[in-house]
């Protein structure tokens, strides 16, 4: 891409009143340059079967290509028109032989052979009518895609095939991994393999959740393939990829793979939405955007994110601003804001757009008309950022879906200890990967963190091990090593295969609620013991081999026992967290590794103050310096550089105003 996209969905057919004319003379105004259209409106362009009206896409097309808007078209799969379901009520979702009834969107079966007609019918009917026009530069496939837990009669069968392939056929591996014995679950012969509805067995569950995830890298493929056909050499083709929904996006999606379904795709794009307000924090911007950049290494597309969104999101003066550059230091080329028109029906009248229902202009338009306006001056700047780091945090859907199966917490999962530990690099300004056990290049960085990795093969934890002896530096979880890819529990000493490197090993785990035990850390290790030193829901009572003591617990009976260790070996180290601690503590952890590992500057700003740096591609080092609080800062002195937004050059005691954004450059030296 040669510029920043910055622009919105578009619902021309959602509108009360024709306004085509007004909205791209203030989308104009605002200094947009992209819509996406088409992708939530199929019972509109096919009001009955095999009867198609594209009108409404060709008059948006029209209009958006002699204002200069460029244009991304959805395949409008994701949500079916009502005659489909009355003709074909087999395609509404079967989950746990309960099948959906009409109204929602996402409610079909992805692989149900009827929805799979008559969706690429009508991709391949849009596609033959609009693939000429010049205004549209790439495609949007289906929407957020899931599996939306499927499992009619034909998804079963399909599990079924997938199992005998994974397993040669051999049914007595199969039942021996999956320990089918229990409960009389043993499958004689593949005829009697039952229904995964009622499988009380979290190795096949977890494998069934696998093969789920599978269904929709296959379905996004399958639809790439057909825009292929269609699309044009300066064309792209995305989807907006989404997160676990805690009311915004908050963690790792457990529904997909989204690095194997990330493959067929031109750029990688997402959804990501937040909290607002004074609850603002960047994070989610961030971890979102380090996930979905390292799917390959290279911008993304943000398809969606809030403009006002609902009543507790209306963002404070300067945040959309603030978050737009997060967006952008964190590797986006695109943002687009959902949605352009806040809807005056149904199920999102109250997910407000740029425009409130009367259309009018307003403070979220006119933020959004000035960093449009900034974005035109210094849009070649930003694109295309060249972005580096030393730390991956290394996460599993496997691991994910395992622990759902035998959790560890009442209200906790494998996302809330995954944000336990990325929240911290993220105020402590270090730049991380996210990439997954399949993906993960290890002598690309110099500190892997790993979530719990609780379900993974031998080869995998071995990979870990090597990593370590040559030199690197882990972070490990409790519960990791703990069971191998089928979820069978390791018969070796935990932690399993790690215990090697990691110098320490356990027998028991308990939970810190008796007696409310906590954390005593070391006198010479790098826990504060000012430190919140209260422990969640999980104790791995650790007895060291070779590590060292960073914590013990602090409990009249397990006070023999290590909480956290260190322990070097070969050429690295591995610390080993054998609890949930406060995020103060896995704080002073990683300020410890990045001391060793000089992956900061000690005297650069810490948070509220978010530093990010990349190289653009005139071989400029750009340095933004993000303002998460509703106080003006002062940054370390810029003399040395020249702000991009006024090419004035910086100065000591530079200052940021509340919510505000500073974007500093300077040129690498030629050698």
């Amino acid at each position: 891409m040669d510029k920043i996209l910055y622009g919105t969905a578009y619902y021309y057919e959602y509108l009360p009143t024709d306004r085509l004319a007004k909205d791209i003379e203030m989308m104009k105004k605002a200094h947009l340059n992209i819509v996406r259209i088409g992708e939530s409106t199929w019972g509109t362009y096919e009001k009955q079967s095999g009867v198609f009206d594209f009108s409404p896409l060709d008059k948006v097309l029209d209009a958006m290509g002699k204002a200069g808007i460029s244009v991304i078209v959805g395949t409008p799969t994701y949500a079916i028109p009502t005659w489909l379901a009355r003709e074909h009520p087999e395609i509404m979702v079967q989950q746990k032989e309960e099948r959906l009834p009409y109204g929602a969107r996402q409610i079909m079966d992805i692989t149900s052979p009827a929805y799979l007609f008559y969706g690429e019918r009508i991709i391949r009917k849009m596609l033959e009518h609009i693939n000429e026009h010049p205004a549209i530069i790439g495609y949007q496939v289906d929407n957020e895609t899931k599996s939306y837990g499927t499992s009619s009669s034909n998804v079963q069968a399909g599990f079924v095939k997938y199992i005998k392939k994974e397993f040669n056929n051999d049914i007595e591996k199969f039942n021996r991994e999956f320990g089918l014995d229990y409960w009389s679950n043993r499958i004689n012969s593949w005829e009697d393999f039952p229904s995964m509805d009622g499988t009380i067995n979290g190795s096949l569950g977890t494998e069934f959740a696998k093969y789920q995830r599978q269904l929709v890298t296959d379905y996004l493929k399958w639809q790439v393939n057909i825009v292929n056909e269609y699309k044009k050499s300066k064309q792209f083709v995305t989807h907006n990829f989404d997160f676990e929904w805690r009311d915004y996006s908050y963690g790792i999606q457990p529904d997909v793979n989204h690095f194997d379904a990330a493959e067929t795709l031109d750029f990688v794009g997402t959804d990501i939405y937040h909290p607002s307000q004074s609850k603002l924090t960047g994070t989610e911007i961030s971890f979102a955007g380090d996930l979905i950049r390292s799917i390959k290494h290279k911008s993304y597309l943000v398809l969606e994110t809030q403009a006002q969104a609902f009543k507790d999101r209306v963002p404070y003066p300067g945040q959309l601003r603030l978050s737009a550059y997060s967006h952008i230091a964190s590797g986006a080329n695109m943002i687009e804001y959902w949605h352009w028109h806040s809807t005056h029906n149904s199920f999102e009248t109250y997910w407000k757009g740029i425009l409130s229902h009367d259309s009018q202009s307003n403070p979220i338009y006119e933020e959004i008309q000035k960093t449009g306006s900034e974005l035109e001056n210094i849009s070649s700047s930003l694109v295309n950022l060249n972005i580096h780091a030393d730390v991956c945090i290394l996460v599993s859907n496997q691991s994910l879906t395992a622990i759902n199966w035998f959790p560890f917490s009442e209200n906790k999962n494998y996302n809330d200890i995954f944000r336990r530990l990325y929240d911290p690099f993220y105020k402590l300004n270090i730049r991380t990967d996210i990439s997954d056990e399949n993906h993960i290049k290890p002598s690309d960085y110099k500190l892997i963190v790993v979530p719990s990795l609780y379900s993974v093969s031998d080869k995998v934890l071995e990979k870990l091990n090597d990593y370590v002896e040559n030199g690197g530096h882990v972070i490990y979880m409790f519960k990791s090593g703990f069971t191998d890819e089928h979820v069978k529990v390791r018969t070796s000493i935990q932690p399993a295969i790690i215990e090697k490197t990691a110098g320490v090993h356990y027998e028991l785990f308990v939970t810190p609620d008796d007696l409310d035990a906590k954390l005593k850390p070391s006198l010479e290790g790098p826990i504060s013991s000012d430190d919140n030193l209260h422990l969640d829901d999980w104790m791995e009572l650790l007895i060291p081999d070779s590590a060292k003591t960073l914590a013990n617990y602090d409990h009249p009976v397990w006070k023999k026992y290590a909480a956290i260790t260190e322990n070097n070996y070969g050429k690295g180290q591995v610390v080993y967290i054998g609890c949930l601690p406060s995020e103060n503590v896995i704080n002073d952890l990683i300020k410890d590794q990045a001391e060793q590992l000089h992956l900061t500057n000690k005297n650069s700003p810490k948070y509220p103050i978010v530093v990010k740096t990349a190289k653009n591609i005139k071989n400029e080092n750009l340095t933004f310096y993000l303002n998460y609080s509703d106080k003006k800062q002062i940054l370390p002195s810029q003399i040395s550089k020249v702000d991009i937004f006024t090419n004035q050059v910086g100065k000591n005691f530079e200052s940021i105003p509340p919510w505000g954004v500073k974007i500093f450059k300077n040129k690498e030296k030629e050698v």
